[in-house]
């Protein structure tokens, strides 16, 4: 197996195999990254076991060939070479890395690409199109409030689902809800809903352009996604989801605008005094202001006032401030408005003007 390719190229490609994979033992299969050499291109294979990537580059082969090398190796190799045209060549199981530019010869153990995980065929999978910038927008706005607990494995992921016209997108740690819709599914098939881990949603939210079409499929216990030349697979979590529809009020009697810079400046500035063993921060609000007050621990206290727009009653609530900054961060409008009923019911965060997303958060105690 012989072939010569651009090292830049190689490097950004190689950059998205890691993402993947989660074993960095280098013995495992796991941690090396499947190279088949055909037809003057490289086709590209990675795997945990349960998310897999491909993808294809563009070289020069003077031998075709298949094998399997460590990742994190290799990229170490590529990172260290200097820029232009470097030299692949497998001889048993020992790979020689030559760049052209320089007199350097990296000499890299391979591993028998037989023992490398079957990745899930596209063949006779029915995709369906939905426009890239929606479908990141939809993982953005979700992805961030599902649960670590492992012993609710099937809070881990994001929900997905079709109804109607409309793609869902669905995240809940018990605590709190991000949804988001978007109304792109008048020609898409049906599809079982599915429970999405977040590994293949970031890294589809980090490198998918946002022009173009994304190719989807939900099929059995898989999804499958594609763009440019880049195709992911991945297990879905199985389990219930929770009825997420039960958890969002179908009307809340108040409601208050801030500035959205006003109040990520205001919360910065709060962490500093806060336990984040805690996190809790408190919302005391009046007519045409709010005041953020972190709770007096052993180190001191902090508050600060911000103009907002309400003429309600004054009312106090307590949040956890990482379920508000999350949120505000990837939500695009100057203004937001939080809308409640009482300070122990739950609260929604909508951009201004309305939108289709919103955050909910449940409140904490206030001792």
């Amino acid at each position: 197996m012989k072939f010569t390719f651009d090292r830049d190229a190689m490097i950004k490609e190689i950059s998205i195999t890691q993402e993947i994979i989660s074993n960095k033992s280098p013995i495992s299969i796991l941690s090396n990254i499947l190279l088949i050499a055909e037809n003057n291109t490289l086709t590209i294979k990675a795997s945990d076991a349960s998310v897999n990537f491909i993808t294809k580059l563009p070289v020069d082969i003077q031998e075709e060939g298949t094998t399997t090398i460590y990742c994190d190796k290799f990229m170490s190799i590529l990172s260290a070479s200097p820029a232009g045209e470097i030299e692949f060549d497998q001889k048993d199981i020992t790979v020689t890395i030559k760049p052209s530019a320089k007199k350097i010869k990296f000499q890299l153990k391979s591993m028998a690409s037989d023992k490398f995980p079957e990745i899930a065929s596209t063949d006779g999978v029915q995709f369906f199109e939905v426009p890239s910038k929606e479908f990141k927008e939809m993982i953005s706005q979700t992805i961030f409030a599902v649960s670590e607990d492992s012993n609710r494995y099937f809070m881990t992921g994001v929900y997905f689902e079709k109804k109607e016209d409309k793609l869902l997108m669905v995240a809940t740690d018990g605590r709190r809800l991000s949804y988001a819709e978007k109304e792109i599914a008048q020609n898409i098939n049906d599809f079982t809903p599915a429970i999405i881990p977040t590994k293949v949603l970031n890294s589809v939210l980090k490198n998918a352009p946002d022009e173009g079409n994304i190719f989807v499929a939900v099929v059995d216990k898989l999804i499958f996604v594609k763009f440019g030349n880049y195709e992911y697979s991945s297990l879905l979590l199985d389990g219930q989801f929770p009825n997420y529809s039960r958890v969002i009020p179908e009307s809340q009697s108040s409601s208050f605008q801030v500035d959205k810079k006003d109040l990520e400046a205001a919360l910065k500035r709060m962490t500093i005094m806060i336990d984040k063993k805690v996190s809790r921060v408190i919302f005391k609000l009046q007519s045409g202001v709010l005041t953020l007050i972190s709770p007096e621990s052993d180190l001191g206290t902090a508050d600060e006032e911000i103009p907002c727009q309400y003429d309600g009653s004054d009312i106090t609530m307590a949040l956890n401030y990482i379920y508000i900054e999350e949120p505000i961060k990837v939500i695009p409008t100057e203004r937001i408005t939080f809308e409640f009923t009482e300070s122990m019911k739950a609260i929604t965060l909508r951009p201004e003007p309305e939108s289709d997303y919103f955050h909910i958060i449940m409140p904490m105690n206030l001792d």
